[in-house]
């Protein structure tokens, strides 16, 4: 199951698909008892799938053959055990992914010429992802950190490693010519390469940085990094990580992401009090949708497990309850998608931080 969404990939899920393109959605549980009933909600959702595509006229028999090939390959990736709070499994002719979600969704399956991509990018923004790169003199690991854990990330370059034999390293000692790990250029050469290579990971994935090692090390990456000095990223001064394992990593950066995110809380408030002031104020799911349409929205603050249904009354979103005919289940999601299709900075923040403002709330452009 992939859980990284880089926008290169998304850009890739989003394009237009010969039809019919599947996306199956159901919302997923980490933990008893709420998980014993999963794997029988997919079964189910996968069987629904597969009736849609035998009842559908628009669909050839080779297609049909070839998508409910797809459906039973990512069914069998689907890995339950580890899951999250979503799940979105898409399929079409010749090509599967299957994607799991730290944010819910609703149960949906859609037949159509495109994914149903909305929820992974509402999944994306609210995670806040980051990268951890965990340093040491002889191996450097890269992590994608997100809400509450990290994942290392075989990507580019990584992980970097090498052998700290010196052939000559006796004949050095007996003359007092052996430098220390972290001084001697073999590691500044090294510490540069794991530094280069993370500055090609940040072009195309931008996200904060943060880098764990000796004190010696990440020393010597303020004197050699372009990236990877104090100035540019946060320094965990932790060793001993570049091995994980992922929940050490994850406790030694959990600190200075906290940090970070409550700093970032604090300017999405006083960016939305600045709106109030100049009048450029909108909450209420109703009230932004409206705006986002219209490409007014310059920020979008959300609580973190906000949803809403409606239903669409021609003019105004209107309450509905879950399972009307007619109702809008994933209105927020539709929100933050188009929110940042037309450029707005859109925040997921914790619940409550958005009391008095219905759980979302937008700065306007004008």
């Amino acid at each position: 199951m992939q859980t990284t969404l880089s926008s290169a990939t998304l850009a890739r899920l989003r394009r237009q698909r010969p039809y019919p393109a599947v996306s199956v959605l159901m919302p997923t549980h980490r933990r008893e008892p709420d998980n014993t009933q999963d794997p029988v909600r997919l079964r189910n959702l996968m069987a629904q799938a597969k009736d849609q595509l035998h009842a559908d006229p628009a669909v050839t028999r080779d297609r049909r053959i070839d998508v409910i090939e797809q459906l039973d390959l990512a069914l069998a990736e689907v890995d339950l055990v580890h899951a999250e709070d979503g799940l979105a499994v898409f399929a079409a002719p010749g090509e599967h992914e299957v994607w799991s979600l730290g944010r819910t969704v609703p149960t949906r399956v859609v037949l159509s010429d495109t994914y149903l991509t909305r929820n992974l990018v509402s999944a994306k923004a609210a995670e806040r992802p980051y990268w951890v790169l965990a340093v040491s003199s002889d191996r450097v690991t890269l992590w994608s950190g997100g809400a509450e854990r990290v994942v290392e990330e075989n990507t580019g370059a990584f992980p970097l490693t090498r052998s700290l034999e010196d052939p000559d390293a006796e004949r050095k000692e007996r003359i007092g010519d052996l430098p220390s790990t972290f001084s001697d250029e073999q590691t500044r050469q090294f510490l540069r390469e794991a530094d280069a290579a993370i500055g090609a990971v940040l072009k195309s994935a931008p996200r904060p940085l943060y880098v764990a090692g000796e004190a010696a090390a990440l020393s010597l990456l303020d004197g050699v990094g372009t990236v990877t000095g104090r100035a540019t990223a946060t320094h965990v001064p932790q060793g001993g990580l570049a091995a994980g394992p992922p929940d050490a990593v994850w406790q030694a950066v959990r600190p200075p992401v906290e940090a970070r995110a409550e700093r970032d809380v604090a300017k999405v408030l006083a960016e939305l009090d600045k709106a109030r002031g100049r009048k450029a104020f909108a909450a209420g799911v109703d009230e932004i949708r409206q705006n986002v349409e219209s490409g007014r929205v310059a920020l979008l603050a959300v609580e973190e497990s906000y949803q809403e249904t409606v239903r669409d009354s021609g003019g105004h979103l209107l309450p509905a309850e879950p399972g009307d005919l007619d109702a809008l289940d994933d209105i927020v999601d539709d929100i933050v998608e188009r929110s940042l299709d037309t450029g707005a900075d859109v925040r997921f923040v914790p619940d409550g931080t958005l009391a008095g403002m219905g759980g979302i709330a937008s700065a306007l452009r004008y």
